[in-house]
């Protein structure tokens, strides 16, 4: 049993679909104003358009970001900035996986900058916000979208684009684990200022979306019978980011990987101090913050 977030401002990536849709439409079935943040225009006014037509006590509506792309980012924050809405809710869902080799527009291996890189943009230009949101005893709550995979991430420091040697699932499981380092790092941040933000990672298990559309054929066709027996359904995946976004259990506690509800421990490199530092510099720098 969730509390009723009338009057709070939630934002979702990837809000238009699978996870990012159940997450969004939970939220406003609690009365949460919800921007769904994506990159698919039509489908995510239609997305905008149901949870409306759901009849949720809250609102919902749709703004174009392309998180692989610094400038949409930027574009999309000042876009948010310009409306003096507050922020209390942040849920970084958009995510790909198991993309062949390439890069976006500003250069940055596929997978590490939208399910990482983004994210690290987006939640650094609206933290102020969320910092002047939040207040003690109802904070504002980040939420980054983690996998089990990132136990096998590997963070390679000196190229972070994978040119040398790339393999999809190696790229995937890095990108989820520099949101696991991020978190932390962002969670000591937030601690030491004594800001009324936290950030939390969650896994949601293996779920039944389209993440799996880039699998090749004779593994498309392997999946489909397991997945029905073994996989959550979106809505199930989704459940473990509501906790997160809005569970009174959860009100002021940070630095937390959830799965199922419950915190559990992250891949040791996860706890690396020095890793978490040098990914938020190179992060700063790749992304042009100061």
């Amino acid at each position: 049993v969730l509390p009723k977030q009338n009057g709070r401002v939630a934002i979702v990536t990837g809000g238009t679909r699978g996870m990012g849709f159940e997450t969004a439409r939970h939220l406003a079935s609690l009365g949460m104003h919800v921007i769904i943040a994506g990159n698919e225009k039509e489908e995510g006014r239609a997305a905008a358009r149901t949870i409306r037509g759901d009849g949720s006590t809250g609102r919902a509506e749709f703004l174009y970001v392309d998180l692989t792309s610094l400038k949409s980012v930027r574009q999309f924050v000042q876009t948010f900035r310009s409306r003096g809405l507050p922020l209390h809710v942040l849920v970084n869902n958009a995510g790909t996986m198991l993309v062949p080799e390439r890069q976006t527009e500003d250069g940055f291996e596929f997978h590490f900058a939208l399910n990482y890189l983004g994210h690290f943009l987006l939640t650094n230009l609206l933290l102020d916000v969320l910092k002047q949101s939040g207040k003690h005893g109802q904070c504002s709550r980040i939420v980054n979208m983690s996998s089990a995979t990132h136990y096998s991430g590997i963070m390679l420091m000196d190229d972070l684009n994978r040119r040398k040697q790339y393999s999809s699932h190696g790229a995937y499981a890095q990108s989820k684990l520099a949101l696991v380092l991020f978190t932390y790092y962002l969670q000591e941040h937030l601690s030491a200022g004594g800001f009324p933000v936290t950030a939390n990672a969650v896994d949601p298990g293996m779920v039944d979306t389209a993440l799996y559309d880039n699998l090749w054929s004779l593994a498309q066709a392997a999946k489909k019978p397991v997945a029905k027996i073994l996989f959550r359904t979106p809505a199930e995946g989704a459940a473990v980011a509501i906790y997160a976004a809005a569970a009174a259990q959860l009100e002021g506690v940070g630095s937390c990987y959830l799965y199922n509800g419950e915190k559990r421990r992250s891949a040791d490199a996860s706890y690396d101090s020095e890793l978490q530092a040098e990914l938020w510099k190179k992060s700063c720098q790749m992304t042009g913050l100061h």
